[in-house]
């Protein structure tokens, strides 16, 4: 398995002002100094969105590209033509960057919703989609991956996600059981896992046949308690630190390495560590997080 890092890592979310974060180049030269070997690409228009500029910058790093975030309002059909365009925008071009290796990162617009970014770590079943909703999401996202890849190549995975309608356990275990598993995978990321109130491990478990793409993310129990005590949101549980440096959470990352490994997974393993602009020190965060990695045989 190769390392990888992301801009989210450096404040690139998508709920907040790309702006305000650190330009690309710094990220680049980031990710490559502190020892990965791949990216993915952030929010549309913070890496270069010409091919030949964007192939440049990577290959002058010895990185890899590996996928993109991509957020739609899945609940609500009249989204899903313009999720699909974006979704093959992008997909245009990793494809330039990374040929089929790379993934479109399918999610819900995580925010878009009120009580969800409110509620996000503390749901109840009430909280859930309908079953008419379920069915419109489902369709979404099956109708948004066949049209990446019939017009690119490339594969599609489903990032369970915080603030957004599919974060909860039951959530997850719904969207699976509702989609076509060729067409669709599972961005496996443990700190999102963690904090929708899942056990990686079980998750991994029941859907390892569809683990598709890997985020290493910790998350911090502590923290968690305060988010619930203070009744935070998601962007202010973020800015508190939700997302700890790997080995400082609860993840248990040597048993999620055993499962991987078990289950015969040989790609990426893409470390992200959510913070906002601003926030902590990203590059000597990162480097800790690979040394933890290094530490753990990977």
């Amino acid at each position: 398995m190769r390392v990888a890092n992301a801009p989210c890592s450096w404040g690139v979310l998508e709920f907040e002002d790309t702006e305000r974060s650190a330009p690309s180049s710094q990220v680049l030269d980031e990710i490559a100094s502190t020892g990965y070997e791949g990216t993915e690409l952030g929010d549309w228009g913070f890496m270069p969105t010409d091919p030949p500029q964007l192939i440049a910058e990577l290959t002058r790093r010895r990185l890899t590209m590996l996928g993109a975030f991509v957020p739609v309002r899945l609940a609500d059909e009249s989204t899903h033509t313009a999720g699909a365009e974006t979704a093959i925008r992008t997909a245009r071009l990793l494809a330039a960057a990374g040929g089929t290796a790379p993934f479109i990162v399918l999610a819900d617009d995580s925010g878009a919703d009120a009580t969800r970014m409110a509620r996000t770590g503390r749901l109840i079943r009430a909280d859930s989609l309908s079953p008419e909703q379920w069915t419109v999401f489902a369709r979404g996202c099956e109708a948004i991956a066949r049209s990446v890849r019939d017009e690119t190549g490339l594969r599609t995975v489903f990032h369970p996600h915080c603030a957004g309608f599919v974060e909860a356990p039951w959530e997850v275990d719904e969207l699976m059981a509702r989609t076509d598993p060729t067409l669709l995978g599972l961005c496996f990321d443990t700190g999102h896992l963690s904090f929708g109130g899942a056990d990686p491990l079980e998750i991994f478990r029941r859907h390892s046949s569809r683990v598709w793409h890997v985020h290493f993310k910790d998350f911090s129990p502590n923290v968690y308690a305060r988010t619930r005590a203070e009744s935070w949101d998601y962007a202010g549980a973020i800015k508190h630190g939700i997302f700890c440096e790997l080995g400082k959470g609860s993840v248990d990352f040597p048993a999620v390495l055993r499962a991987l490994r078990e289950s015969g997974y040989r790609d990426w393993i893409v470390v992200e560590q959510d913070v906002l602009p601003g926030m902590g020190s990203p590059a000597e965060s990162a480097r800790r997080n690979r040394e933890f990695l290094r530490g753990l045989g990977v």
